[in-house]
C-alpha cells in the first residue's frame, strides 16, 4: 500500500481559532440555543455531549470563525494539551462555538477527520501535537494554529484510512456503549435507592425498620501502605485522575508512588473527600491482592457484609452528596474536604431484613454488571491503543482484520 507525507497545511481547507475570552462572557450564556465547547467535551476520539453551556443564535453568528460544524476537528491549545476530537455527522447540533483555549479544523479531500483524530491520538501523534507545549504557567502550545499547520504526517490512500476508521469507531463504539449502559444502571440504582428510602419519614417508618448513623454500620478503614518500606511490586492504583479519566485504576510499580495508599478490597466502598462538590464515588474492583487508593478517599466497610451494596447506595445518593458538603473545611473551592470521622454522624433509615434482600436482589445484579462492563471497557482500549499505531503504519493488513 502507498504512503506519502503531508504537512498538515496542505491536508485543510480552514483553520480558526477560537474567540477572545471577552467576546463570551458569563452574561452571554442562556438556557438553550447553540452550545459552547469546553475541556470536558474533547475528551476522547469524538465530541463529548454530556454536558453544555449555550449562547444565542445571534452571538454565535457574531463569533461566525469560531463555530465548528459536523465533520471539523477541535483541538485544545492551552489548559489541557493533547486533546483533539471530531464532530460526527450525527453530532446533536449542526454547529457549536469553540471556546478560547481551542482551535477548530476543516479538513480537505485528501484525510478523513477521523483518521486525523485517531492518528493524534497514536504516541507519535501525541508527540508531535505536544512538541510546542509550554508548560510555564497554564499549558499552552505555542503558535497553534501555524505550528500545527507545520506538522508531518504520513498517510494511506483514503481506502485504507476509512478501513482503519471503520476498525477504531467499532471498537470506540463498544466502548461508548458499554459506559452509557454503566450510566444508566447508576442512575436506575439510585433512583430506586431514593424512592424507597429517601422518600420514607423518619417518623412514620414501616414494621423492622429503623434510623441509623452511617458509623453504627460501617467502619472508616485507613490501612497504610508506605511504597518506600515495600519490596517493588506492581499496585492496582484507585487515583483521583485515574476515576475522573476512565473511572478504572491504574497499574503503577510501587517505586514510582511517592505517597502513601489505603489498602483496599473488594468489600471496600468509597467515596473522595477532595472537592465533595465533584462527587466520586467507587466499588473498587479489586483484579488484583495490591490494591491502594488515594488517601483523599474515605473508605468504608459495612460491619455486616450482606448491606454492603445498600451502604454503597446509600453514599451515592444525593442526600449523603449534600451532607458532604455541608461538612467541608478549607476556604477555597478546589481543596475543600470533608473529614473522614463526621462522616459517620450521617443518618440514613435501615430497612428490615427481607427490604434490604429485596432491594439488593435488584441493585447488585446492576452493581455486578457495571464491573463486569467496566473491565471489558479497559479490554477494548487497550485493544484500541495497540491497534492503531499498527494499523496506522501498515505493519497490520487492514483488509486481515475482521470484527
Amino acid at each position: 500500500m502507498g504512503y506519502e507525507t503531508y504537512r498538515i497545511a496542505d491536508l485543510i481547507d480552514e483553520i480558526a481559532m477560537g474567540p477572545f475570552g471577552s467576546n463570551i462572557k458569563v452574561s452571554c450564556f442562556v438556557d438553550s440555543g447553540v452550545p459552547v465547547l469546553n475541556g470536558s467535551n474533547l475528551e476522547g476520539f469524538s465530541l463529548s455531549e454530556k454536558t453544555f453551556r449555550y449562547v444565542t443564535r445571534e452571538k454565535a453568528d457574531s463569533l461566525n470563525k469560531a463555530n465548528a460544524h459536523r465533520g471539523d476537528i477541535v483541538i485544545t491549545h492551552r489548559g489541557t494539551l493533547g486533546q483533539i476530537v471530531f464532530i460526527p455527522q450525527d453530532s446533536k447540533y449542526d454547529r457549536y462555538v469553540i471556546s478560547q483555549s481551542q482551535f477548530r479544523v476543516r479538513c480537505n479531500d485528501k484525510v478523513l477527520p477521523e483518521y486525523l483524530v485517531y492518528y493524534f491520538h497514536t504516541p507519535i501523534g501525541q508527540h508531535k501535537l505536544l512538541s510546542n507545549a509550554s508548560q510555564v504557567g497554564v499549558p499552552a502550545l505555542a503558535r497553534p494554529s501555524s505550528t500545527f499547520q507545520q506538522i508531518e504526517v504520513v498517510l494511506p490512500e483514503l481506502s485504507i484510512q476509512k478501513r482503519v476508521v471503520e476498525i477504531i469507531s467499532t471498537i470506540q463504539k463498544m466502548i461508548v456503549n458499554n459506559q452509557e449502559l454503566n450510566d444508566n444502571l447508576e442512575q436506575q440504582a439510585q433512583a430506586i435507592y431514593h424512592e424507597r428510602f429517601e422518600t420514607a419519614s423518619p417518623d412514620d417508618l414501616h414494621s423492622g425498620w429503623r434510623t441509623v448513623t452511617l458509623g453504627e454500620v460501617a467502619t472508616i478503614l485507613n490501612k497504610s501502605f508506605n511504597p518506600l518500606k515495600e519490596p517493588e511490586m506492581l499496585l492496582e492504583h484507585y487515583s483521583i485522575p485515574a476515576f475522573d479519566e476512565a473511572r478504572f485504576p491504574v497499574f503503577d510499580l510501587s517505586t514510582s508512588i511517592k505517597s502513601n495508599k489505603f489498602i483496599i478490597d473488594a468489600s471496600c466502598f468509597m467515596i473522595s473527600k477532595l472537592n465533595p462538590t465533584t462527587k466520586r464515588v467507587w466499588k473498587p474492583y479489586c483484579l488484583t491482592g495490591n490494591a491502594v487508593c488515594s488517601t483523599e478517599f474515605i473508605v468504608y466497610k459495612a460491619k455486616d457484609k450482606t448491606i454492603t451494596d445498600f451502604l454503597y447506595s446509600v453514599i451515592d445518593s444525593n442526600s449523603f452528596s449534600d451532607f458532604m458538603c455541608s461538612h467541608v473545611t478549607g476556604s477555597t473551592g478546589s481543596r475543600q474536604r470533608t473529614t473522614p470521622s463526621d462522616t459517620l454522624s450521617y443518618e440514613l433509615i435501615l430497612p428490615s431484613e427481607d427490604d434490604l434482600a429485596e432491594f439488593h436482589s435488584l441493585v447488585s445484579p446492576m452493581y455486578a454488571q457495571i464491573r463486569i462492563n467496566a473491565i471489558e471497557n479497559d479490554r477494548l482500549k487497550r485493544l484500541r491503543d495497540s491497534l492503531l499505531p499498527k494499523l496506522m503504519s501498515g505493519e497490520i493488513d487492514v483488509s486481515a482484520v475482521q470484527f
